[in-house]
């Protein structure tokens, strides 16, 4: 009988830092979640506290490998996934942070960010991405404009800035290490997409000082250990979660559309080189020494994000629950304009207000709001397919991913075939193929659910009318 590997996949999400140990045939062996906090101590500003996030992460892990045993002996190496853009500052030489984590959903900076509208085309060509207050370079002049101890710090050259991912590797690997993969260092606006590597330039035009930022690595490398009851555990891949995402089946299809809905949606498309598209977000996913993948992608800002937000103002305690029984009994919505943490791709507005347009009860405003993920979704579907042709088919993953009626009026809408594996958390898994160095004989797709695009007329028309209803709105903005 031949010795097992596993694969410990460390993935830290906006709610939770996990752990989940992966054997060969990518099931899960052990896993352990640690919850988070989130504070929003001005409306617009969104932070995590550094201290809890490293403390969580080690829980989650430890916890982990406690429910592995004896198991631990076969754990061959380990990987984290974070989410993107969100940003820390902290001092290199004691590892103690210098600001709360800065999280992708914060717009604090949208109105400083408008004096760089005349350079909108070169950051675009250069980074891949937009001009938004989403990504960190906006964040990073933020906190070296206003909080004291990372101003001291830098005059003392003890400062580093750079993405969470980096900073939480600081924090779990033991030889402390200042390094920046591609897919957390490209939602700067400060990394080059063609050189792969800090953008002279660009540092020059938001202010920040190469020497503060770490340096940029592959995805997949020799990073160091973490050391855990004693065992010496390899950390060979840091990459962003939706990057990550993309792996949870093995290698990426350029014919399929992957759709992972949690507190954000994002839908990629992968790519061999760079497609650059002027409305969508063209990223570096993953890269080794003998593969890189890149993504067409666009992002939806409010999904679970959104649900959450109907849920506070309503004040409504078993939000999953009631959204369930929504979708089981439908009834007519008004429409919303789901601006929660901002209009990502493809209309890229950062301040406008959410609003429902037409009246309704609490459960069809609900509806309402669902319906919203289902249309920006499909609006970002619309655009990549002005780039690249359609996909044949769409695999969706993630929390909200687990709601049937979701996922059909996806299918409805778009007319393409949705698929559904049962392990919906692909960040985890696709963190573990990418551990066991891209097996050709990872398992594919199991137990899966497929929704067929039914005739819907009705979530058709409703979307006419939601596009017709956003574009004015924006068009009134500017």
């Amino acid at each position: 009988m031949s010795t097992p590997e596993y694969y410990l996949a460390i993935d830290q999400g906006g709610h939770a830092s996990r752990a989940m140990v992966f054997d060969q045939s990518a099931n899960i062996v052990s896993q352990s979640e640690s919850q988070i906090d989130t504070h929003s101590p001005i409306p617009g500003w969104v932070e995590h506290d550094p201290e809890q996030l490293i403390s969580a992460t080690f829980q989650a892990i430890q916890a982990s490998l406690k429910t592995l045993g004896a198991g631990k002996k076969y754990l061959k190496a380990a990987g984290l996934a974070t989410q993107r853009s969100s940003i820390a500052c902290w001092n290199h030489h004691n590892g103690a942070a210098l600001s709360p984590i800065i999280s992708w959903q914060d717009r604090r900076q949208t109105e400083w960010l408008q004096q760089f509208q005349d350079s909108r085309e070169q950051i675009h060509n250069k980074t891949g991405l937009f001009i938004s207050p989403h990504y960190g370079a906006s964040k990073m002049r933020w906190c070296l404009d206003n909080i004291t101890a990372v101003k001291q710090a830098q005059q003392d050259n003890d400062l580093i800035i750079g993405p969470m991912a980096s900073f939480l590797a600081y924090h779990l690997i033991k030889q402390r290490p200042l390094l920046a993969d591609p897919a957390n260092a490209s939602r700067t606006l400060l990394w080059n997409i063609n050189t792969h590597n800090w953008d002279e330039e660009l540092l020059q035009l938001f202010g920040i000082d190469r020497n503060i930022l770490p340096s940029c690595q592959p995805s997949s490398g020799n990073f160091g250990h973490l050391d855990i009851f004693g065992f010496d555990i390899p950390m060979t891949v840091i990459t962003g979660d939706q990057s990550a995402a993309l792996f949870a089946w093995g290698t990426a299809k350029p014919q399929t559309a992957y759709l992972n809905i949690g507190t954000g949606a994002f839908v990629q498309r992968p790519l061999a080189e760079v497609t650059r598209s002027d409305k969508l977000l063209t990223s570096l996913a993953y890269k080794d020494d003998s593969y890189h993948c890149y993504t067409l992608e666009g992002s939806v800002n409010g999904a679970a994000r959104a649900l959450q937000w109907f849920a506070e103002k309503y004040c409504i305690n078993a939000i999953e629950k009631q959204v369930a029984d929504c979708l089981t009994n439908p009834v007519t919505p008004p429409l919303f304009i789901n601006t929660i943490a901002g209009l990502g791709s493809p209309d890229w507005q950062a301040d406008i207000e959410p609003r429902f347009i037409g009246d309704g009860d609490l459960n069809a405003k609900l509806l309402a709001v669902i319906e919203s993920i289902v249309f920006l979704i499909q609006r970002n579907l619309d655009v990549m397919e002005k780039t690249i042709n359609k996909p044949d088919n769409i695999i969706i993953s993630g929390g909200l991913s687990k709601l049937d009626g979701l996922c059909q009026y996806i299918a409805d809408l778009s007319g393409i075939k949705l698929i559904r594996p049962q392990e919906h958390e692909a960040t985890a898994s696709g963190l573990a193929y990418l551990i066991a160095t891209r097996p050709l004989d990872w398992p594919g797709y199991k137990n899966t659910k497929t929704f067929t695009p039914g005739n819907n007329q009705a979530i058709k028309q409703r979307f006419l009318q939601w596009s017709i209803a956003l574009e004015k709105i924006i068009a009134d903005k500017t």
